[in-house]
């Protein structure tokens, strides 16, 4: 049986939906089977990032209500066989959402794959609430600025409370990917360090990705910057997902620039 992941942040535009592309191609790319499912319905934005949107014949919607299969609605990856899609509805809203159709959907998803990485909307509605509901673990995406960190805090208050494992006597896994990171702001203060960031949180670091240019460009092109070898948010991505599969990859230090830590190798000299 796998396990359910969900993707969640408080606040929107932080990343999420880049982050559950390239995690999910990154799983697979490890040799996990591993399904990526959009839970924002009335949104779809997950099928462009994955270059999928073209392909998309049955959603998540039509899933549940029995109008297709999971294996005629799951669209397999161009670029990894271990990589499966599972689109929202673009036509329907939150509300067509129950804790029956959502447990039902994600048990079979469960017997199926390896990994199973739920796309939460942004906000802490009931969209967000039915993709907590039945996670084995949940991944915090933030960015290292104040307004970030608080919707996070009570994104996890509410997964924390909302939870089925959690209302069972369990524990809901949680992760934090820091998102953005550029070097020279976290030097100067402008942007928080990870340990401020932690220490608000009190949760797990699973990675920190920088900021990267690329990522919009590679978006925009279908393409998850997982698969470009000369993005430093890809290669991010790609320590993060091996941690995410249990291996043993350092966390790298990318808060200190090039520039600061050469002012820092001259004042030795001096």
């Amino acid at each position: 049986m796998g396990i359910v992941i969900a993707v969640i942040s408080g606040k929107g535009g932080v990343g999420k939906t880049t982050a559950v592309a390239n995690l999910g191609l990154g799983v697979a790319m490890n040799g996990k089977k591993c399904a990526v499912v959009d839970f924002d319905i009335g949104q779809r934005n997950l099928d462009m990032i994955l270059g999928l949107e073209n392909r998309v014949v049955y959603d998540m919607v039509q899933v549940m209500d029995g109008e297709a299969s999971i294996k005629q609605a799951m669209i397999k990856s161009k670029v990894d066989e271990n990589l499966h899609f599972l689109a929202a509805s673009q036509s329907k809203d939150k509300s067509v959402l129950s804790s029956e159709k959502v447990y039902k959907l994600v048990k079979e998803l469960k017997d199926n794959y390896d990994y199973v990485i739920l796309d939460s909307p942004a906000g802490i509605e009931s969209g967000f609430e039915h993709t907590i509901e039945f996670a084995d673990a949940a991944i915090i995406v933030v960015n290292p600025e104040v307004s970030s960190i608080r919707d996070a805090d009570r994104a996890i208050g509410i997964l924390d409370s909302k939870s089925q494992k959690v209302k069972d006597g369990g524990e809901v896994a949680k992760y934090l990917i820091i998102n953005r990171i550029v070097a020279d702001m976290v030097q100067s203060g402008e942007m928080l360090r990870s340990e401020d960031i932690l220490e608000i949180l009190d949760i797990k670091l699973v990675g920190k990705v920088p900021e990267d240019n690329g990522v919009i460009d590679a978006s925009n092109q279908g393409k998850p910057v997982i698969l470009d070898k000369n993005s430093i948010a890809g290669q991010a991505y790609k320590r993060i997902a091996a941690r995410l599969c249990g291996k043993k990859v350092e966390m790298k230090d990318i808060e200190v620039s090039d520039s600061s830590l050469f002012k820092k190798i001259a004042g030795i000299f001096k």
